[in-house]
């Protein structure tokens, strides 16, 4: 990935890291909204009461902006937050990780419908961030299962089970948890999270309070 296109000797505007942060929040929004396809850097500039020649000089083409917006999501609670889901994982364990982070989630709509949509979006071979999704989903696996393998090593989580396996059913439930609470903002995903850790990996849990699961 690119990410952010690097101002240079654009000027003391273009260098501006609140700009280039502003241009991604409203990009978030817009692609979030509309999809790729359907946002525009026009939209973008227009949301921000901007140039269009602002919005390019901070990244030059749609597809880098679309790359930037996605880095900094993934990587983020709040899209500027940072949260370093590996090393919570190995501190505390996948499950408590997990919850932390889907709790974190609420606050953070416009990232998760942004995921959702270009997602979806990218199954088709053609679309632009086809390749960054099956990155993305290959990597996600990889980790989720090195992770539910050390609480294995760790005594958090019985050996017997399968680590890959576990790391892609937890994808497939935390990403269907996440599209049903954008549907339905009332459905609780802390609960939700916390049921399928109870069928899958009742021993995780032990000594955690998981009443409040909201």
């Amino acid at each position: 990935m690119t990410g952010p296109k690097s101002a240079g000797t654009r000027g003391p505007y273009a260098k501006s890291a609140q700009r280039s942060n502003d241009i991604l929040d409203a990009a978030t929004r817009v692609f979030g909204t509309h999809g790729y396809h359907g946002g525009s850097l026009r939209d973008i500039a227009r949301q921000l009461d901007v140039a269009l020649t602002s919005v390019v000089h901070h990244f030059g083409t749609k597809y880098e902006l679309l790359e930037a917006v996605l880095e900094r999501s993934d990587g983020t609670t709040s899209g500027n937050e940072a949260f370093d889901f590996n090393a919570a994982c190995i501190e505390r364990g996948i499950v408590p990780a997990t919850l932390e982070r889907v709790r974190s989630s609420v606050e953070r709509p416009e990232l998760l419908r942004l995921f959702a949509i270009l997602a979806a979006e990218s199954s088709a071979p053609t679309h632009p961030a086809h390749d960054w999704f099956v990155t993305r989903y290959e990597r996600k696996s990889q980790e989720l299962a090195a992770a539910f393998a050390y609480d294995q090593k760790q005594g958090r989580i019985t050996p017997n089970r399968d680590a890959n396996l576990l790391g892609r059913l937890l994808i497939a439930t935390w990403d269907g948890v996440q599209l049903q609470w954008l549907i339905d903002p009332s459905a609780d995903m802390s609960a939700a999270m916390v049921l399928f850790f109870e069928s899958a990996v009742p021993e995780a849990l032990t000594g955690m309070d998981t009443s409040a699961r909201s």
